[in-house]
């Protein structure tokens, strides 16, 4: 089971794979054990509520991050992490997420990693299932049990180790300043408007390359600047 060792969700499978295999969380691994990425350094546990949680994953499971030793998580690590979660993972469960949660940006990328995508339904009116509900709307698998999720993933034989970390996408280019970071942005939503336009039209106009663009369009869409819509179209929100 692979997670990102949050609050809630997160931190209950951990805690249930270490008792004795994997169990439904954000994401779901292979089965028995659990590894934890985490969006700073190794030895930087966050929250810090779940500083006994990481000793124990420690000790009988795997932490995992790509930021150096020290490094305290910032916001813009954790959409970035997200990657690596999906990628380790053979399927992503999403039990509960808002329409801007970070776990609908983990399941997008489980999508472009080719990896399987379900979802658990929550109530129509609860904005904590809005995020699920979307992701049902538009594909995903409906999640009623745990049956649901081992049918899903269910598969003759384990992925090939070298097909996994090929599925992972590389980090982010080095950071620019914030000032080149703020006209970027600027410059995308100059490009927006209320009408979905397709993404890459997007990236192919401001004349970038994908990855210096990919991770400014994240950077706007958790700051709620920026909608993504069905069909891969990008939008101002209405």
């Amino acid at each position: 089971m692979v997670s990102g060792l949050a609050r809630g969700i997160d931190a209950e499978a951990h805690r249930a794979a270490l008792e004795g295999g994997a169990a439904e969380g954000d994401s779901g691994g292979t089965g028995g054990g659990t590894a934890a990425v985490m969006a700073g350094g190794v030895d930087v546990v966050y929250p810090r509520e779940n500083a006994r949680l990481a000793a124990e994953i420690r000790a009988r499971g795997l932490l995992l991050s790509e930021q150096p030793m020290g490094v305290q998580p910032q916001a813009r690590h954790f959409p970035t992490r997200n990657r690596i979660v999906s990628g380790m993972a053979r399927g992503v469960v999403v039990v509960e997420a808002a329409v801007k949660s970070g776990s609908l940006i983990t399941a997008r990328c489980a999508l472009d990693q080719g990896r399987e995508v379900l979802a658990v339904p929550g109530h129509p009116l609860d904005g904590r299932a809005g995020g699920c509900n979307l992701l049902l709307r538009d594909g995903a698998q409906l999640v009623r049990h745990a049956e649901d999720v081992i049918e899903a993933l269910a598969r003759p034989e384990p992925p090939d180790l070298a097909e996994v970390i090929e599925a992972i996408p590389p980090p982010p280019p080095e950071r620019r300043s914030r000032a080149e970071t703020l006209a970027l942005h600027q410059r995308i939503l100059d490009r927006l408007g209320p009408v979905p336009v397709p993404e890459d039209q997007v990236i192919r106009d401001l004349g970038g390359a994908v990855g210096q663009i990919a991770p400014a369009l994240t950077d706007l869409e958790l700051e709620g600047r920026l909608e993504r819509r069905p069909g891969g179209l990008l939008s101002r929100p209405s």
